[in-house]
């Protein structure tokens, strides 16, 4: 409002689309994630919390099938079968974009469903590299830059998001004891750098769009500003839920008391 800029057309679906595409992204490569880092617990149990991966993938393939029929409507959100050109899919790069991504989806959910579930850390791949791809068209400027910095920015959030989730499900498993602890630690050190990564990586891409010296300007003037001050708050908001379960089990010997900042964490 007040901003002059008209309204996306199925802003509030697309959105939730890409929720469920990023929340789908982030289980099964959270969960390989952490996979690995409970491996190097001393004495911990071959398993860890049971895998949604599947559940995931599925979500995911939905999602990425809902926003392909919206780039084959004209960036519309259809009513009805008859207003969707399959065909149409094929004739621009962000309908090969969307099909690439449902087709990862699914091939994601076949391999969790194998013997070898870790193979599905390259069709996971494709999709954030499409996810990459899709946000920088060829008429951006150095398109190919901004593509790199989202590949990182989206990378680094979901293995954050997701493998947070996985431990929390794996301290409720593993109970009370050293090994939880121990697997709270291995964590919070990559997220903490998972954590800079994504600073780093969100405040160039923003720069990109807005030079410096006009920064304070768009954030209260611009559609984009105010959705991005919106979200600087909220990661700010999360980044002291954060600290709070990493500090909150130093004071008391139980992981299990970083639980409730955990999930307020990952949830924001």
């Amino acid at each position: 409002h007040g901003t002059g800029e008209a309204a996306a057309p199925g802003a509030g679906a697309v959105a939730l689309l890409r929720t469920v595409l990023f929340a789908a992204l982030c289980v099964p490569l959270g969960e390989l994630f952490v996979g690995r880092l409970a491996r190097a617990v001393p004495g911990a149990p071959p398993d860890v919390a049971r895998s949604w991966a599947p559940w995931a993938a599925a979500a995911g393939f939905v999602a990425a099938l809902g926003l392909a029929s919206v780039v084959a409507t004209g960036n519309l959100v259809p009513h009805s079968l008859s207003e969707i050109d399959v065909g149409g899919l094929y004739a621009s790069r962000d309908g090969k974009l969307a099909l690439l991504e449902a087709n990862a989806f699914l091939v994601a959910g076949l391999c969790a469903r194998s013997g070898r579930p870790a193979v599905q850390v390259w069709p996971l791949a494709a999709v954030v590299a499409a996810e990459a791809l899709r946000a920088h068209p060829s008429t951006e400027h150095t398109p190919l830059v901004g593509s790199g910095l989202t590949l990182v920015h989206l990378t680094c959030a979901a293995l954050w998001a997701g493998g947070l989730l996985l431990v929390l499900r794996t301290l409720r498993r593993w109970g009370p004891g050293e090994r939880g602890t121990a697997l709270l630690g291995l964590y919070a050190r990559v997220a903490a750098v998972l954590l800079a990564a994504i600073t780093a990586t969100g405040v160039w891409s923003s720069l990109r769009r807005m030079p410096a010296g006009t920064v304070l300007e768009q954030l209260t003037d611009t559609a984009y500003g105010r959705t991005l001050l919106a979200k600087l708050l909220l990661v700010a908001v999360v980044a002291a839920l954060a600290l709070w379960a990493r500090i909150r089990p130093r004071r008391a010997p139980d992981p299990l008391a970083a639980c409730v900042p955990g999930r307020g964490e990952d949830v924001g």
